[in-house]
C-alpha cells in the first residue's frame, strides 16, 4: 500500500475541555481562592487591630525601636547602657540567648553522644549508671531543673567571703563562677588567627587522607597530627608575641570578686539545665543510631583486625549518622527554644528584654511579633545547617 493510498489521517481533535472539568486547572483555581480568603482574612485583623489601638491612642509601629532604653541589662556580650536605644537592647538579648544556645548545643552534643555511648557498654555499671542519668534527666520537667540550679547557687552556695576555691584561679559562690584568665595582649589575637589557620589546615588534611586511604588503602593518623597541629600553631603564635604570661586574677574586694572573668548564677543555671536535659535525649537519640547498624557490621570490622574505637569511629558512627541526624535537629531546636525559659531566672535572654520593653512601651504586638521572627529565623538557621550537614555526610549508594 503506498503512501497516497493509505486514506486521510484523521484530524486532530480541536473541542477544548472546559476548565472546571480539567483536574489541574481546577486545582490552581481552588488555590487562588484560598490564597484569597486568607488574604482578605489577615487584612480583616490587621485593619481591625489598628482601628481599636488608634482608638485607644495606642502608638504602632517600630518607631519606638530609635527611643532610649532607659533600663539596665545584667549580662551582655556587647557594651550597654541604660541610655541606649531599645534596638540595641534587643540586640543584647538576641546575643545573649545566641551564647547560652551556641554553648547549650555543643556541650550537649558532646555529653549526650558520650552517655549513648556510655549506654551501650559491656560493663554493667556504667550501662546502668547511663540508664538512670536518661531516666531521671528526661523525667523532670526542664523548668524545676531551671529552678533547682539556680536554688543551688544562691541558697547552698556559699557567700564570696567564704567562698570555695577548688584550685587557684576558680572560684565558686552564690555570686557565680569566678575564673582566671589573660590579660589581654595582643599576642592573644594571633594565637586566635593561628588557630582558625590549624582548623583550615585539619579540614583539608582530613580530606587528603581520605582520598589516600581510598586510594592506597593506608591510613593516616590525622587525629594525632591534628591535635598537634592545633595546639602548635597558636603556640608558635604565642611564642612569637613575647609569651607573655600575666593572668587577671578574681580577688575579693567589698561583696564581690573584682578581675577575671565571672560567670554569673543565672546564666550557670540556665546552661547547666539545657544541656543536662537535653542530654538526656541525644544520649537516646544516638543509642537508637548506632543499634540500627547491623551487628554484622562490627563483626566484619573486628575480623580485619580494627580496635574497637576504630570500629566506632570508622565503621558504626558513619553509618549511624544517617539515623541520628534528623531527630538530632530536633533536639538542637528545642534546646534553643526552651532558651526562652531564662526569663523565669532572671537571665536577660531575647524574650525577657522584649517583655522589659514591651512593658515600657505598651507595643505588645510588635513586642511578640519580634520574637516570633527572632525564634523563626534560629530555628530556621539550625536547621538549614543540619540539612547541609545531613546530606555531605549521607552514605553514596552504587
Amino acid at each position: 500500500m503506498t503512501r497516497e493510498s493509505a486514506g486521510p489521517k484523521p484530524s486532530p481533535r480541536t473541542d477544548k475541555i472546559a476548565f472546571w472539568y480539567d483536574p489541574k486547572k481546577r486545582s490552581v483555581l481552588y488555590q487562588l481562592g484560598v490564597l484569597a480568603m486568607v488574604g482578605l482574612l489577615g487584612y480583616y485583623l490587621v485593619s481591625n487591630t489598628l482601628t481599636n489601638l488608634e482608638r485607644q491612642n495606642i502608638a504602632t509601629g517600630f518607631g519606638f525601636l530609635e527611643k532610649e532604653a532607659s533600663f539596665e541589662i545584667g549580662e551582655s556580650v556587647i557594651p550597654y547602657s541604660a541610655a541606649n536605644k531599645y534596638a540595641r537592647a534587643l540586640l543584647v538579648g538576641v546575643l545573649n540567648t545566641l551564647l547560652v544556645s551556641f554553648i547549650g548545643v555543643i556541650l550537649t552534643v558532646i555529653l549526650g553522644t558520650l552517655i549513648g555511648i556510655l549506654r551501650l557498654s559491656s560493663n554493667w555499671l556504667v550501662s546502668k549508671l547511663a540508664s538512670a542519668y536518661i531516666e531521671v534527666f528526661q523525667d523532670i520537667p526542664v523548668l524545676l531543673q531551671l529552678f533547682f540550679w539556680y536554688a543551688f547557687f544562691y541558697e547552698v552556695l556559699p557567700p564570696p567571703r567564704q567562698a570555695i576555691i577548688p584550685f587557684t584561679g576558680v572560684v565558686l559562690s552564690n555570686r557565680g563562677l569566678a575564673l582566671a584568665i589573660p590579660e589581654s595582649h595582643p599576642a592573644h589575637f594571633y594565637m586566635l588567627i593561628a588557630f582558625l589557620a590549624g582548623c583550615l589546615i585539619v579540614y583539608f588534611l582530613r580530606r587528603w587522607a581520605r582520598k589516600r586511604q581510598a586510594r592506597t588503602g593506608l591510613p593516616f593518623p590525622v587525629f594525632r597530627v591534628s591535635i598537634g597541629i592545633l595546639i602548635a600553631f597558636p603556640l608558635l603564635a604565642w611564642l612569637a608575641g613575647g609569651a607573655p604570661t600575666a593572668m587577671s586574677v578574681p580577688v575579693l574586694r567589698g561583696f564581690n570578686f573584682v578581675g577575671g572573668q565571672n560567670v554569673s548564677p543565672e546564666f550557670t543555671a540556665l546552661l547547666l539545665g539545657l544541656v543536662l536535659y537535653t542530654a538526656a535525649f541525644v544520649a537516646e537519640v544516638v543509642r537508637a543510631g548506632i543499634q540500627s547498624v547491623s551487628k554484622g557490621q562490627t563483626e566484619a570490622a573486628m575480623s580485619i583486625g580494627l580496635k574497637p574505637a576504630q570500629v566506632l569511629n570508622l565503621v558504626i558512627l558513619p553509618q549511624a549518622l544517617r539515623v541520628i541526624i534528623p531527630p538530632l535537629t530536633s533536639q538542637m531546636l528545642n534546646l534553643t527554644k526552651n532558651s526562652s525559659l531564662a526569663v523565669a531566672i532572671g537571665y536577660p535572654d531575647f524574650v525577657s528584654v522584649a517583655g522589659t520593653a514591651i512593658n515600657q512601651t505598651g507595643q505588645a504586638i510588635e513586642g511578640v511579633a519580634m520574637i516570633m521572627i527572632v525564634y523563626l529565623c534560629f530555628s530556621l538557621s539550625t536547621s538549614a545547617f543540619m540539612n547541609w550537614y545531613n546530606k555531605k555526610v549521607a552514605l553514596v549508594e552504587r
